[in-house]
């Protein structure tokens, strides 16, 4: 299975402090926000992953991750050079995938359960179709919701509906087989003029591919697209690191516990920013 990051979007909900700099490349806390996801997908075990970034992002990203090679994964870089939709990402990433399974993570998204590595792994094993998640939230108007019936069954799912027929959100993370590509290329543009992932998600549930889990009470999902929710976001982390004693969202301590990187090289990592509280946690670990 392969891996991929949305990191194209404008960021308007953030603005003046996106206007320079993309949104994933923002702080949270100790760390640039796109750690956050890409931690989730190594956290899960999966080693090549795509980012997919606007035209003038390329050097920024490129300097922050190089080629993932120090985490013991593999980095590659795809540009959409106009936000059409996060459905648009699935054909961009054509090549990248190669009728492989995918993962497919927003950069601006945020997860942090106790369970979640397992429910990855065992998203990972699907076979055939299309695995997402359903999140209780307080304003489900801001995304896209799916609507259950009485038996637990999902009947529809529906992009920021003004009366949502339920309070479970779509968060970020979506497993999907081979055919996404294939469904992401029939879509039409929304009335927002996008390419809609819901629409996809939609083609898996009418042919009967679409399962849905429910995110545990010990899951918590943050969209980091507004200045509060950054905000919120970094006490979050801060609290969680301090608990802990111990790093949130960082490639390096994922890749180490995985197994993809050394003692050795976990030192090294750690060496390079050891004036740092981070580098001196990575270091702690390595000892």
């Amino acid at each position: 299975m392969k891996g991929i990051i949305t990191a194209a979007g404008k960021g308007s909900r953030l603005e003046p402090i996106s206007i320079s700099c993309n949104k994933q490349l923002l702080p949270i806390y100790d760390k640039p926000m796109i750690y956050y996801p890409l931690t989730t997908l190594i956290e899960g075990g999966i080693q090549d992953i795509l980012i997919v970034m606007a035209p003038q992002d390329s050097e920024p990203f490129e300097r922050l991750l190089k080629d993932g090679s120090q985490w013991g994964i593999s980095i590659s870089y795809a540009v959409q050079s106009v936000p059409r939709g996060i459905a648009e990402v699935l054909m961009i990433a054509k090549n990248f995938l190669n009728d492989d399974s995918l993962c497919l993570i927003l950069g601006d998204n945020i997860f942090y359960s106790e369970s979640l590595q397992q429910v990855i792994q065992v998203a990972k094993e699907l076979h055939g179709g299309a695995r997402i998640f359903g999140c209780l939230v307080n304003d489900p108007r801001r995304f896209g919701v799916v609507e259950f019936d009485t038996a637990g069954r999902v009947l529809g799912i529906e992009e920021k509906p003004d009366c949502p027929k339920s309070d479970y959100a779509v968060p970020g993370l979506y497993f999907y087989d081979k055919q996404a590509v294939t469904f992401a290329e029939q879509l039409q543009p929304s009335d927002r003029g996008e390419l809609e992932i819901t629409d996809v998600n939609r083609m898996y549930l009418s042919c009967g591919q679409l399962q849905v889990e429910i995110l545990g009470a010990d899951t918590v999902w943050m969209d980091t697209g507004s200045s509060e929710a950054l905000l919120e976001a970094a006490i979050f982390v801060q609290q969680v690191q301090e608990r802990q004693q111990t790093l949130f969202g960082s490639p390096e301590t994922a890749a180490y516990l995985q197994g993809f990187i050394t003692y050795e090289q976990l030192q090294c990592l750690g060496k390079q920013m050891e004036k740092t509280a981070y580098g001196q946690v990575l270091l702690a670990m390595a000892k």
